[in-house]
């Protein structure tokens, strides 16, 4: 293996670096859109990743006594994930299911949310040391930072959850 520090040499890992990076962000996006049931835009990502799979495959493969590419593979793998989950992150695509239990304040909770323009289910119930109100909703993902901050003003001890989700019917959703 050599290490080759000429320009030439410099700027093709930086390029396989660049174009990894991309690569990697493009295939978190595109599980992301696939588990959000997206087909075109999973389609299209797919594409693209893979036409750059191939390009930056094919030129570490051609040389590979040359560390530098294979470095620059590497760390562009890895950089590309932290990217795309990063940029995943901003986007705030999708629906997250809340689910809250209140020990104390549940009502006001649901009743603050509800002005807010949230969709609320509230439900009795019972907890370890007696009665809780459990509540669901689901908000854009977008929305969790506010959703969060509203329980927590409300009701400091309320225990907040939330998972992924996949709308499949109607309803109100709310802001």
């Amino acid at each position: 293996m050599t290490f080759v520090f000429t320009q030439e040499a410099l700027l093709i890992a930086l390029g396989i670096f660049a174009l990894r990076v991309l690569n990697q962000s493009l295939d978190t996006l595109r599980v992301m859109m696939m588990m959000r049931g997206r087909s075109l835009l999973t389609w299209l990502l797919g594409f693209a990743e893979t036409v750059i799979f191939v390009i930056t495959l094919s030129t570490v493969i051609n040389d590979l006594n040359n560390i530098l590419n294979i470095i620059a593979y590497s760390a562009g793998f890895a950089t590309g994930n932290v990217t795309g989950l990063w940029i995943e992150g901003r986007l705030a695509l999708g629906h997250i299911h809340i689910r809250v239990v209140s020990p104390k304040r549940g009502s006001k909770v649901a009743e603050t949310l509800r002005a807010e323009g949230y969709a609320v289910t509230e439900i009795p119930a019972r907890g370890r040391d007696g009665a809780v109100t459990l509540l669901n909703a689901s908000v854009r993902r977008k929305d969790v930072p506010r959703v969060r901050q509203i329980v927590q003003d409300v009701d400091e001890g309320a225990f907040i959850t939330g998972e992924e989700m996949r709308p499949i019917g109607r309803g109100f959703w709310g802001n």
